[in-house]
């Protein structure tokens, strides 16, 4: 069982795995997204948060997840299509994911049980964010509903670190 987020790997959009090691000395803002949810605009404030925190950084991981009212049924294609065409997405998006039940992606297993929500070991719904610090350990869960730019002195505090 890994015990740190940089040992982790993905598939990101394009199909390529990615080590999350590449991530190392870096804070990562890990969200599970959609594209037709109530909370979608948030992709807006993330977006803008990458931009002006990446030189500084700071890297979002956006993971594309199914689970939560059928909110992300299209192709990684239409995915990718809608980020970039909607809200300007530039930040690293990766292949649709399972963050609840046995397919979960590990990364989210690793993070629910470092970080357990209000739920316990669940995510509750799409745009759940986990910081993580540089170091690789999970910091902080945010709610679904806590927009980006709410958590930017969290940001700040650990890139001060």
């Amino acid at each position: 069982m890994q015990n740190n987020f940089h040992e982790f790997k993905a598939r990101n959009i394009q199909g390529n795995e990615i080590s999350m090691e590449v991530f190392k000395g870096k804070a990562v803002l890990v969200v599970n997204t959609a594209s037709k949810c109530g909370l979608t605009p948030q992709y807006e404030g993330l977006e803008k948060l990458y931009k002006e925190y990446k030189n500084k950084g700071l890297v979002i991981l956006g993971f594309p997840c199914n689970q939560f009212g059928n909110q992300e049924p299209g192709s990684e294609k239409d995915i990718q299509e809608n980020c970039l065409i909607n809200y300007g997405v530039s930040f690293p998006m990766f292949s649709k994911v399972d963050v609840n039940g046995k397919n979960a992606h590990p990364i989210f297993k690793y993070l629910k049980k470092e970080k357990g929500g209000i739920l316990g070991g669940k995510i509750k719904w799409n745009f759940t964010k986990f910081l993580i610090d540089q170091e690789g350990k999970p910091v902080k869960r945010f709610a679904p509903t806590i927009k980006p730019e709410k958590i930017v002195s969290d940001i700040d505090k650990i890139l001060k670190n």
